[in-house]
């Protein structure tokens, strides 16, 4: 990771390249990211700078029990609103629209069915969104953006090679290795919580036993509890530090990974309880030359994390949108119009 506030080549990566805000010719107005990202209690808009400053924020609370068109409609008011902010208040120009949303989801969020909202099966989000705003629209799981987000400003930065981690409702995660976030064949590199911890343990949402969401996660905690997670026993927060701390030693002995970044609303809210016992399990689980010293780590960005990492999204998909042109125009004639 470059250690420059300015987002780099790629979050995660150690090149020098420039940032995209000097990639181009001063702008009249400062340039924008309009961050979505699609929680599991609430719907969050922001706008984030070439140097990830998160400048405004909106959120709205997402309603159960209503259908899908309802559940984009209030997604649809805070989008509108933060867009007129942008101009009105802010004096800023929207460049594009990056979204983070939880699975599962098709690549770059043509079609998202997350866990937790029922009314949402293969809706489809990213075209939505560009109908409604007129921009670009770049989206990817939030695990993923949480990654880019931690590894540009976060606990990650200066790290080339590490993991995060997501524990709230569900569990997900994102690698970045040598600088650049893994995707894989469908978008779901990374996807930590199907990892196994628990042979024959629960039956997984996913149909086999013992995955990590199915033993670890806010939904697997309150059925085995009784109790909401924010209401966690003692042994249930050691318990799910134990098993996070598993999984990421598996993570580490596999991706030789010196870092795992853990975030989402189980994990911070169990706090050093947690975290104490998942590090001291990911130490009795990494005993390779390569692997033993691998640490866990809250993330650093807390609450604006999702909406830095949406952003991050948005400026990577302006780059890359930006060499892929240039590649083409590269590839004509000298004459071709």
């Amino acid at each position: 990771m470059t250690t420059d506030d300015t987002l780099p080549a790629e979050p995660g990566s150690t090149g020098p390249e420039e940032s995209p805000a000097e990639q181009v010719a001063e702008p009249a107005r400062p340039e924008v990211v309009l961050a979505v990202d699609v929680g599991a209690e609430f719907f969050q808009v922001g706008l984030v700078t070439p140097k990830g400053a998160l400048i405004d924020r909106l959120r709205v609370p997402i309603e159960t029990d209503v259908g899908p068109e309802s559940h984009y409609t209030a997604l649809a008011n805070i989008v509108t609103e933060m867009s007129e902010r942008a101009a009105d208040h802010h004096d800023v120009v929207v460049r594009s629209v990056g979204v983070g949303c939880g699975g599962p989801a098709s690549r770059g969020l043509e079609a998202v069915s997350p866990m937790g909202r029922t009314s949402w099966r293969d809706f489809p989000l990213r075209s939505r969104v560009a109908d409604l705003t007129g921009l670009p629209v770049f989206g990817d799981l939030d695990a993923k953006a949480l990654a880019l987000a931690e590894g540009w400003l976060g606990a990650a930065r200066g790290h080339a090679d590490f993991c995060a981690i997501t524990v709230s409702a569900s569990i997900a995660g994102g690698i970045v290795l040598d600088g650049d976030l893994l995707d894989g064949e469908s978008g779901y590199a990374g996807h930590i919580g199907h990892m196994i911890v628990e042979p024959g343990g629960r039956r997984c949402h996913c149909g086999t036993q013992g995955c990590l969401d199915a033993e670890a996660s806010g939904a697997a905690i309150e059925v085995l509890t009784g109790r909401p997670p924010s209401e966690p026993t003692y042994e249930i927060m050691q318990r799910t530090g134990r098993l996070i701390g598993r999984a990421a030693a598996s993570v580490c002995n596999a991706f030789d990974l010196p870092l795992v970044v853990v975030g989402g609303s189980v994990a911070l809210g169990f706090g050093a309880t947690f975290f104490h016992d998942a590090q001291v399990t990911l130490d009795d689980h990494v005993r390779l030359p390569y692997s033993r010293g691998a640490r866990i780590t809250p993330s650093r960005l807390g609450d604006t994390g999702p909406l830095v990492g949406a952003g991050a999204l948005g400026w990577r998909g302006i780059r890359r949108s930006a060499r892929r042109a240039a590649a083409g125009a590269a590839a004509q004639p000298p004459n071709a119009r």
